[in-house]
């Protein structure tokens, strides 16, 4: 073994091909889940029907480099994702558009509400949330008001278990308000899902002679670090360990517990043709979860019936059988981050990366782009 990668998904993955294939490196990856593919993974159910066991999946991104990357391992289909809001009895798109203002004022109001803010947002076509509550126009003001109150407040208080005001500002800017009657999720000009699925990406990911994956591996009962120095059961190592995990748990949570959200998914099964508007529903006034997933629509699939994912967040506990997702950045948790990130750097042989070992809410493109930076660091670093 000449290198050790912790963890299978995009990032691990994507390391463990640059060293096999480029710097012709020996792999052994330790994933302690039970497949490939970290939260892309995605099976067949007994419904015959495609379904993404972690959440839905697309891939989006404004650089054709990353793009062209995954085409190497895939064949890819445009997918342009639509999501909605299910708020006081209504579905309306999102992120709100002038649709979502005809949806909950009369014509009269509706029509004076659209002409303030292209007089105040003259030329923009979108703004985050944040913005339009701090704006001039009174009336445009009440608008983002209204959707803070019935969306966003709610939502981010399920989500991430603090309230609105406590949560880092860049989670509120993810989903802008739209100035126009334009729909879908995204504005990437690669808007992508797999022809076939993303374990198959995966699987091509990983075809190399040189990458070796073993599956339920509890990498943290192999790995330790011990004053300074990284141990491989219990024997010092002079190999490169990536390492893709809840950073402050290969520390042994020395400067406290990194907040991060988990997920429960209630799967359910109906047969109808249809369960909601979208794929995608944010349900930011109902009882604990936050929103479902109709997988027939994500990709679209000609089957019988429909399967969908109502989603619960949850506090994530490393000492039950939970999954961390999401980093939960408050002004607190990145100090704390800052120290363990410090400490990283002075352990030799350790590379930290990834949306659970960087502490950040990367999408799929952000974590791509992560990975190929940290190939290239690796690159420079194992040539000395």
């Amino acid at each position: 073994m000449d290198a050790l990668v912790i963890g299978c998904g995009l990032t691990g993955a994507v390391v463990a091909r640059f060293l096999a294939e480029e710097l012709n490196k020996k792999v052994v990856i330790w994933e302690r889940r039970n497949h490939i593919g970290g939260n892309m993974y995605d099976y067949y159910d007994e419904h015959n029907i495609l379904v993404h066991k972690y959440g839905p999946h697309t891939f989006h991104t404004t650089e054709k480099i990353l793009f062209d990357y995954m085409c190497r391992f895939a064949e890819w289909d445009e997918y342009k994702l639509t999501c909605m809001a299910y708020v006081n009895g209504k579905f309306t798109p999102t992120p709100f558009n002038f649709q979502t203002i005809d949806d909950y004022y009369d014509v009269e109001e509706a029509d004076d509400l659209k002409q303030r803010i292209k007089k105040v947002f003259d030329g923009r076509q979108t703004a985050t949330v944040l913005e339009v509550l701090n704006c001039n126009d009174e009336k445009v003001r009440a608008y983002a008001q209204f959707l803070f109150d019935n969306d966003y407040s709610l939502y981010t208080a399920k989500q991430w278990g603090v309230s609105a005001k406590e949560i880092d500002p860049s989670v509120l800017k993810r989903v802008p308000l739209r100035f126009s009657y334009d729909v879908g999720y995204f504005d990437d000009e690669y808007q992508v899902m797999p022809a076939k699925s993303y374990t198959e990406f995966f699987t091509n990911l990983l075809n190399h002679p040189n990458i070796s994956v073993q599956l339920g591996v509890e990498a943290l009962e192999h790995l330790k670090i011990n004053n300074g120095k990284l141990l491989i059961n219990n024997l010092e190592q002079n190999i490169p360990v990536i390492y893709t995990g809840a950073l402050d748990e290969i520390f042994g949570l020395e400067y406290g517990k990194l907040p991060y959200r988990s997920l429960r998914f209630e799967w359910k099964y109906e047969d109808i043709e249809s369960k909601q508007d979208a794929p995608v529903v944010a349900y930011p006034q109902a009882d604990g979860f936050t929103r479902i997933t109709e997988y027939k629509k994500l990709p679209v699939q000609n089957v019988k019936g429909t399967t969908y994912a109502v989603e619960y967040p949850l506090t994530y506990n490393e000492n039950e059988k939970m999954e961390p997702y999401y980093p939960v950045l408050t002004e607190d948790s990145q100090l704390m981050y800052a120290r363990y990130a410090s400490k990283t750097k002075q352990i030799k042989g350790l590379y930290c990366a990834g949306r659970l070992a960087d502490f950040k809410y990367y999408n799929m493109d952000q974590a791509l782009e992560r990975a190929l930076e940290l190939c290239e660091l690796l690159k420079t670093d194992l040539s000395k």
